[in-house]
């Protein structure tokens, strides 16, 4: 995974999920964070860092 810089719990979180192959989680986390972004309660780095992690992170690629 390259260097990512992480600043949201949430994208963190969506990390973890993603590595233990968990689709619930980071289903809900993405629904979360687009609503977020959607109603503008985030500036859009939320989302932005939710993209990048989502391009670099393998479903169920361990920890």
């Amino acid at each position: 995974m390259p260097d990512l810089k992480i600043t949201h719990q949430s994208v963190r979180d969506y990390i973890a999920a993603k590595k233990r192959g968990d689709r619930a989680t980071t289903d809900r986390i993405v629904a979360e964070v687009t609503a977020r972004f959607e109603t503008r309660t985030t500036d859009g780095s939320e989302a932005t860092e939710l993209l990048e992690a989502t391009m670099a992170v393998r479903f169920g690629e361990g920890t």
